[in-house]
């Protein structure tokens, strides 16, 4: 039976739905961020124009876009907001998250249900079922098959995925589709997505692919059909960034991973030793550094080496 397991982590909580004794779902949320689902105070501070798109501030100062506006709620005024997509990181940063107006009292989101995994640990489960290939894929973007990969790329407007390979082409639709299938569902992607296929001249074929996303893609999520140049495009909701999304974030992404790896080795004080930038950025969150020394039971001591790449940094005893 398919299971979630949740790992709270340094800085972030990662949760994997494996199934088999693989990840065919995961998701990654942010300490500190708001999720979707959560009700909080806020005060309106624009009404927007025509009814929509007016925005609300929590007590932290956070900006939140309403798309259908607070009818009755005048300008200064005090309202409840509910999250209905948390910040998205990556080349908007401008980008407000949404939230729409509420009668409900301030609530946290509904938590995930699943199997609390123990960390620090002597055994990785998550890895096991696949997590570090699954960061693997964020960070570079490319997920290979048997007889092809996919090369998935955000953009502002949509999440592409581009199938290429070496199989027979109407093969390879079909292949094609039920892969990027998996990998949405397993990267978290949502919003707006575009597959773009090889270019199949069958019907039958584009009729296959699109059967094939169908079956390996769970509701809700709407697509358009194969056109002749084996282009389809996905909506799917879109509550929070996905893995790919998160790994935009490079050197946040790595420091949160290389404290993740450090929690399965031996306890004990310790020096962690990264690429410039990560040391960066775990020097800017002294909270983690503490949680990592809490975890060890350990003193924790930096050190950059530059020459390591960014996802390379290691502990070594102190």
């Amino acid at each position: 039976m398919p299971e979630w397991q949740i790992e709270r982590g340094i800085g972030e909580t990662r949760a994997a739905l494996v199934e088999d004794g693989n990840i065919v779902e995961a998701r990654i949320e942010l300490d500190g961020a708001v999720a979707a689902g959560t009700v909080i105070a806020a005060r309106l501070v624009n009404i927007g124009t025509n009814g929509r798109n007016a925005v609300a501030r929590d007590e932290r100062g956070t900006e939140y876009l309403l798309p259908r506006g607070a009818p009755g709620t005048s300008e200064g005024a005090r309202l409840n907001i509910e999250i209905t997509r948390g910040a998205i990181p990556g080349s908007e940063p401008w980008k407000r998250p949404l939230a729409r107006a509420t009668d409900q009292p301030v609530r946290d989101a509904p938590p995930l249900d699943g199997r609390e995994l123990p960390l620090p640990s002597p055994r990785d489960e998550l890895a096991e079922a696949g997590w570090n290939d699954l960061t693997e894929q964020a960070r570079e973007g490319l997920v290979q098959f048997a007889g092809g990969e996919l090369r998935v790329s955000p953009t502002p407007a949509m999440t592409l995925i581009d199938v290429d390979g070496w199989l027979d082409p109407e093969e390879l639709t079909v292949r094609g589709a039920t892969e990027a299938a998996k990998a949405i569902r397993r990267l978290d992607v949502g919003g707006s997505i575009g597959i773009d296929l090889p270019t199949a001249g069958s019907k039958a074929v584009r009729q296959a692919a699109g059967a094939a996303i169908d079956e390996q893609l769970p509701q809700p999520f709407e697509r358009t059909a194969v056109n002749g140049f084996g282009f389809v495009q996905i909506i799917r909701p879109r509550v929070r960034a996905s893995l790919i999304e998160l790994a935009q974030d490079r050197p946040c992404f790595e420091a949160r991973a290389l404290l993740r790896r450090i929690a399965f080795e031996p306890p004990g004080a310790k020096r962690v030793v990264a690429h410039s930038t990560i040391v960066t950025v775990l020097e800017s969150h002294a909270h983690w550094l503490d949680a990592l020394s809490r975890q060890a039971g350990g003193a924790i001591g930096l050190r950059a080496d530059p020459a390591l790449p960014m996802s390379g940094g290691y502990a070594e005893s102190a």
